[in-house]
């Protein structure tokens, strides 16, 4: 399961992001945003920082947050307040062919 939500963050070009729950559902896992997190938390040369909390939020605490921010913004990522610009940034995942059985 891991792995697929890896492969699915690997999706997500440069300049574009994804919410926790959109990766989950792309990678047909529905509901299953957490498991986005674990993913992120154990993996290597993976772009962490396209992947943020709902409507655009960044849910990282501190400095982690802020260099979160500051990769975006070098990918040229642009914000409203504390928000990523989603109408303009959200990466549209292509519809995938099944849907996985939930892990539980």
């Amino acid at each position: 399961m891991l792995e697929i939500i890896r492969d699915t963050i690997r999706k997500i070009p440069k300049g574009k992001v994804s919410t926790y729950g959109d990766v989950a559902r792309a990678a047909g896992f529905p509901g299953c945003a957490r498991q986005v997190v674990w993913a992120l938390k154990g993996a290597r040369a993976l772009a962490w920082h396209r992947v943020v909390g709902a409507k655009g939020r960044i849910s990282l605490p501190g400095e982690n947050g802020l260099e979160q921010r500051l990769r975006l913004e070098a990918e040229g990522v642009v914000f409203h307040g504390s928000r990523v610009w989603m109408e303009g940034h959200q990466h549209q995942f292509a519809a995938s062919p099944r849907k996985r059985k939930k892990v539980s």
